[in-house]
Parts: C-alpha cells; sequence; structure tokens
C-alpha cells in the first residue's frame, strides 16, 4: 500500500538479485539485478529458486520514494523507449556470502547518472513492472507542471554611439585607432 506525505508517495519495492557462476578464476559468482517486486514484504537474501549453480535471492525490500521536486525526471524516465527503475548496489564491508547490499531503489534517471559518478555502487537498470509504471505515471500525472519556455530578449540598446572596448589594451602603440582609451590616474 503505496504512502502519501504532502510532497512525496513511498511504496516498498523488493530487489531480486541472481547469482551466476563466476567466468573467470578471479570472480566466484557474478551477481545481477533480476527484477523488482512493488510491495513486497521485508527480506534479508532469502533465497527464491535454484537451478544448477544460478541462484535468485530476494536481497532486501527498500521503500521507493517520488518526490514532487523530482517529478520532471519521472516524466523524462517515462517517456524513453523502456521506463526502468534503478537499483544501486554497494559493497558488503561485514563478512558474508553475499558481497552486495542493496543501498538505494529509484525511479529518478538523474539520481542513478550520479550515483554512476563514482566508482564505489554498481548501478542496476531494470525494467519498470507494469503496475508500478501505472503509479509513476499517476504520480507525474498529479505533480508535474511542464515549464513554458520563455526566450529572453535584449534591452534595446544604442551601442553604436560609444567606441570603449574597441582595440586590445595589451598591445602598447602611440597611436592606435583601435585600442581602448585609458584615463589618466591624477598622482598626489
Amino acid at each position: 500500500m503505496p504512502k502519501s506525505f504532502p510532497n512525496a508517495q513511498t511504496i516498498p519495492v523488493g530487489v531480486a538479485v541472481r547469482r551466476t557462476p563466476g567466468v573467470t578464476r578471479w570472480a566466484k559468482h557474478a551477481w545481477r539485478v533480476s527484477a523488482v517486486l512493488p510491495g513486497a514484504g521485508a527480506a534479508d537474501w532469502k533465497l527464491l529458486r535454484t537451478e544448477g549453480d544460478v541462484a535468485e535471492f530476494h536481497a532486501a525490500t527498500l521503500p521507493l520514494t517520488l518526490y514532487v521536486s523530482d517529478a520532471e525526471a519521472y516524466a523524462h524516465e517515462l517517456q524513453t523507449r523502456d521506463p526502468s527503475i534503478y537499483i544501486i548496489l554497494r559493497q558488503n564491508e561485514a563478512a558474508s556470502d553475499f558481497p552486495w547490499k542493496v543501498a538505494v531503489v529509484t525511479a529518478s534517471p538523474y539520481e542513478a547518472q550520479d550515483y554512476c559518478d563514482s566508482s564505489e555502487e554498481l548501478v542496476e537498470k531494470i525494467p519498470m513492472p507494469e503496475g508500478l509504471h501505472a503509479w509513476v505515471l499517476e504520480f507525474v500525472e498529479n505533480f508535474y507542471e511542464e515549464e513554458a519556455f520563455v526566450k529572453r530578449r535584449r534591452k534595446n540598446m544604442n551601442v553604436d554611439q560609444v567606441e570603449d572596448g574597441i582595440g586590445d589594451p595589451r598591445i602598447r602603440q602611440v597611436s592606435d585607432v583601435y585600442r581602448a582609451p585609458r584615463r589618466k590616474v591624477a598622482l598626489n
């Protein structure tokens, strides 16, 4: 059930992570976010299924919060070919069988880009499920107002009567017609 605040709405979203065998001798396993589960209950690396060496876990459930101030970002994401949810994973510092922990779930491509600038997090892009897409779309329709483009106009100024600024003041010549005039300083 989504929670509503004056400037935000929140829904819990579960994150499913798939573990596959590594392809090099240096990486025992490869980890990828495989799905998001809107409205999921709490979980801490709960095993969902296994197929041979591949295992899928419900890694965590975090709140997905939509803010009115970020409505433009959500609108841009909904206009893409494949609207997505972004999951940010951080390395797990604690000694554990799971090297990643789910840090953030967001629908904002701008916020995800900020996390991409750092090499410490892993940013995963997952297609937005239909129900979540409808929820984000309703939020954008309710709160996003596109700003009208207003072209600035120059002030009407008559600049053809003054020759200030013509010439290069770095060139020292006695009679340079194009050099900017200098003000003489009176010595006391």
